[in-house]
Order: C-alpha cells, then sequence, then structure tokens
C-alpha cells in the first residue's frame, strides 16, 4: 500500500503514450568502436557522420517559417543550426589507482571574471563517495591552488554521517554564490537508506567560496514545516527530496526567483521504507524548489508540484531533471526515465508557464521534427548559453536500451524554442565508445558550462568502465558551438 498524497499536487499523466519509433540497429551489439584524438582528427569526424546518417534521417526546417511558441508569437528557426564540434579532451585529474574512479568539476565563483573553483571527486564503490577536495583558480583554470579536502563521511555511534556538496551557481544579479548540499545520517552505511534520510542544506558565499555567509537547511516557507518535515510530503525516516546527480543545476528566472531541480522518492506503507511500484533500484518524481532571496542574504523556500510518470512507462519514474527557461520565459524539464517490459527508453520532458509552480502532463522527450528517439536510464544537461541557444548533451542510442546501457555515444544539439524539443538536425557526437573499449561504457554523470573567454562548452566528465572496471582519469572537454569567441 502507498500512502495517498494530495492529487492537486501531481501532474496529471496521460494515459497513453507513442512510444519512441524504432531506429536502425547495428548488426552486433559488440560493434567496432573508433579511436579517439580530438574532433579534429578526420576519421572521427567521417565515422560520426556516418553515424549519424544511419540513425537520423532529419527533416530540414525552412528559414523562412515561423513556429508558433507557448505565448502565439513567432519564433524563428535558423536555416543551419550552429556548428558543434569537440576542440579538445585533456586530463583534468588522473586516476590514482585500478578500480578507482577520479570525476572532476570546475565552475565560476562570482558573477564577473575568471576566477573559479574545482572539485574532485573519488571514488572506489558504486553510490558511495571515498573523498572529495577543492581548489581555486585565479586564471580561469589555467592553474589551481593545492587541493583541501571537504569531509564526506563520519563514522558516529547512530551511523555513517555523509555529506555531498553540488558544485556552485553564481546569481546573475547579485553576485552570490549558492552551493546546494545533501546531509544524511545512514544508520548502517548503505547508500539506498538516503532515500529516506537525506536532507537538503544550502550555503550562500560572497567572498568566491572561501567562506559561507549562510548555511542551513532547506525548510519550506509556512506553518508546519520543520527539519523532520521540511517539504511538502516529505518527512525525515519516510521519504526524502535530493538533487540527483551533477546535472540538476538552479536558474535564475527572468521573474528573479532561484529554480533548483529536485528529485523525490515516495512514502510508503512503514518508515524507513519508500514506495517502489516500478520495481527497480528505486522509483522517483521529480520537482523545482522555488527560491526567493531575502535581504539578509537567506532564501525563503517553496515546493514545486512534482511531475510524474507511471511505473508502467518508467520502471524507475522520472527523476534527475535538467531544467532552462525559454525564450517566451517557459520552463523546460528534462528528466531520466527508464525502459519497461513493454515501453522503450527514452527522456522525459514538462513545461511550467508559471514560473515552476505547476507543470504540464509529462511527455516522452523528442525530436522538434516530431520524430523519436531511444535514451537509456542516464543524466542528461541543458546548457543554457550567452548566444541565446540552449543546449542539451545526453545519451542517444541508435537501439532499444535495456535499462543504464548504452550509455553511448555522448550527444549533443540544440533545443527548439518554441516546442522545447531537440532539433533533430543540429545533434552531434561528442564522444562514443573506442575501439577495444567495452559495451559497460559510461559516458554519463557530467557537468557543462560555458567558457567566459571563449564561449565554448567546457564539459567535464569520465569514462568509467572503458575497461575492465571503473577506473577512469576525469576529462575536461572543449566544445565549439560554431559562433562563441573563438575560432
Amino acid at each position: 500500500m502507498i500512502v495517498t498524497l494530495d492529487s492537486k499536487r501531481r501532474v496529471p499523466v496521460p494515459k497513453t503514450l507513442a512510444p519512441p519509433a524504432p531506429a536502425p540497429s547495428p548488426s552486433s551489439d559488440t560493434r567496432p568502436g573508433r579511436s579517439w584524438s580530438t574532433a579534429r582528427d578526420s576519421k572521427f569526424l567521417a565515422a560520426a557522420s556516418v553515424f549519424l546518417a544511419l540513425w537520423s534521417m532529419p527533416v530540414a526546417l525552412r528559414s523562412d517559417e515561423g513556429v508558433k511558441a507557448g505565448s502565439g508569437s513567432p519564433v524563428p528557426i535558423a536555416a543551419e543550426p550552429p556548428g558543434i564540434h569537440v576542440k579538445s579532451r585533456e586530463v583534468f585529474f588522473p586516476c590514482s589507482g585500478p578500480g578507482v574512479l577520479v570525476e572532476g568539476q570546475s565552475f565560476y565563483t562570482r558573477r564577473e571574471g575568471l576566477e573559479k573553483m574545482c572539485f574532485r571527486f573519488i571514488q572506489t564503490e558504486s553510490m558511495k563517495l571515498d573523498s572529495m577536495e577543492h581548489g581555486f583558480s585565479a586564471d580561469n583554470g589555467k592553474t589551481w591552488s593545492a587541493l583541501e579536502t571537504f569531509p564526506v563521511a563520519t563514522n558516529t555511534p547512530e551511523g555513517t554521517e555523509r555529506r555531498k556538496r553540488k558544485a556552485g551557481w553564481v546569481d546573475p544579479v547579485n553576485g552570490r554564490l549558492l552551493f546546494m548540499n545533501e546531509r544524511m545520517l545512514l544508520p548502517n552505511g548503505r547508500p539506498l537508506e538516503s532515500l529516506t534520510r537525506s536532507q537538503l542544506w544550502y550555503q550562500v558565499s560572497t567572498d568566491g567560496g572561501h567562506t559561507a555567509a549562510v548555511e542551513e537547511q532547506v525548510i519550506q516557507k509556512g506553518e508546519g514545516y520543520s527539519a523532520e518535515h521540511p517539504l511538502e510530503e516529505v518527512w525525515l525516516g519516510r521519504n526524502s527530496a535530493r538533487l540527483g546527480d551533477h546535472v540538476g543545476r538552479p536558474i535564475r528566472t527572468r521573474a528573479g526567483k532561484i529554480l533548483q531541480p529536485v528529485q523525490l522518492s515516495l512514502v510508503g506503507e512503514e518508515d524507513g521504507k519508500v514506495a517502489n511500484p516500478g520495481g527497480g533500484l528505486s522509483y522517483l518524481e521529480s520537482a523545482v524548489l522555488i527560491g526567493t532571496w531575502l535581504d539578509t542574504g537567506r532564501i525563503e523556500w517553496v515546493l514545486s508540484q512534482r511531475v510524474a510518470n507511471t511505473p508502467e512507462q518508467s520502471s524507475r519514474g522520472a527523476f534527475e531533471p535538467t531544467i532552462a527557461e525559454l525564450p517566451d520565459g517557459r520552463i523546460l524539464m528534462v528528466m531520466r526515465g527508464s525502459n519497461t517490459k513493454t515501453t522503450p527508453g527514452c527522456k522525459w520532458y514538462s513545461l511550467s508557464g508559471d514560473g515552476g509552480a505547476t507543470w504540464s502532463p509529462i511527455q516522452p522527450w523528442s525530436f522538434s521534427d516530431g520524430t523519436s528517439f531511444y535514451s537509456p536510464s542516464s543524466t542528461s544537461v541543458l546548457v543554457s548559453h550567452s548566444n541565446g541557444r540552449i543546449y542539451w548533451l545526453g545519451n542517444i542510442n541508435p537501439r532499444r536500451p535495456d535499462g543504464i546501457h548504452w550509455r553511448y555515444p555522448l550527444m549533443m544539439g540544440v533545443v527548439d524554442p518554441a516546442s522545447g524539443l531537440l532539433i533533430h538536425e543540429s545533434v552531434a557526437v561528442i564522444d562514443d565508445r573506442a575501439e577495444g573499449e567495452t559495451n559497460k561504457l559510461m559516458l554519463t554523470s557530467f557537468l557543462a558550462h560555458e567558457d567566459r573567454a571563449t564561449g565554448d562548452i567546457l564539459l567535464h566528465m569520465s569514462r568509467p568502465f572503458a575497461g575492465k572496471d571503473r577506473a577512469s582519469d576525469a576529462y575536461l572537454y572543449q566544445i565549439s558551438v560554431g559562433n562563441g569567441k573563438s575560432p
């Protein structure tokens, strides 16, 4: 039995959804890969072009056509979407030994300028972080200070206390640096205990991330909310709200609100056990925290309507949301899901016309020309660029995925500003499985942002399971979007 919750707080789900159309499949799951140096390599570019031609038959958009936006105003679509290509891939942090996954991140710490902060994560077990360190740069990441340790696990008589710190985000108007964090006390030290034991915290820094001017738990505005009942339909020990993977970055809307994507587990019939109607590893729903800055530098939070599908549509629900504001002010949310026995794997999306408070019925995310695509159960991210475009990075499969497989290739494309869907002919290959690499390769769990000096997209990503285990360097990709500040 699942505890009955207020149905008005959930998006209505369509009874029937058309599954993605079948895509041409390679003759074997162990198809040959290709070696990698950079995307300037003519062999890589030729292979990428062939790959795209096999599974993608785009319909050309004409420059003299407009598409109606939600407000009814025409939005012109460029005749030739901007070219996307990888300029370089370099090691950001090297792997420290067999079986060791190293992940790296960097982000700006002030509204203007080139000061940055970096994170290094070390992991030897799935869903369990071994260590985390941070450093600072004053020259756009050319050089870094010595790394300092951030505590991630402490043993206590009550269990293991774990902390996760997400990459910082700078408010583009007031310049405050916001860190979103998770804290959890796990009685038996098991990662899945976080589904009922995790709590959201936030920090605000006014000195570029060196110190915190504000540090407190996220507790919803209004009577009846507390540390044990921090958000609507969330109770410590029964379920939780979490930040998902690295991709759930905040945005500031034109109305001045902060929107922080979150994912929520469902209350089960007994304390300590969440509901899992899909029968997968977990079952989650998506929402956003809507934040309002106060004069004190604190943030006042409320939780939006939840965005959910059904276990018949996705065995793990809709989670790891990423968001962006479209030109007409609507908010686009793209979410991870997972296939079922009868439905293929895809990404899901919803739109909000009121600043994130309520959301449209969830639908499979597709190309703007009406065609569908397969996508495994993996993260994806929306990146808003200073050129006015919104880019999406994620996995698109040429064949029907099976759960988390296959998390390659990694693709990047442009979002249609009218429909919020992906422009088919803009999609390009960023990375793929190379010759000799296993079919368990994971090109996912990444962080991306715009380089202020060049206009390029900087992508932080590791490549676990390219070999026999999760061991991987942390890589930094520099991706040109065709009209940035560098050639």
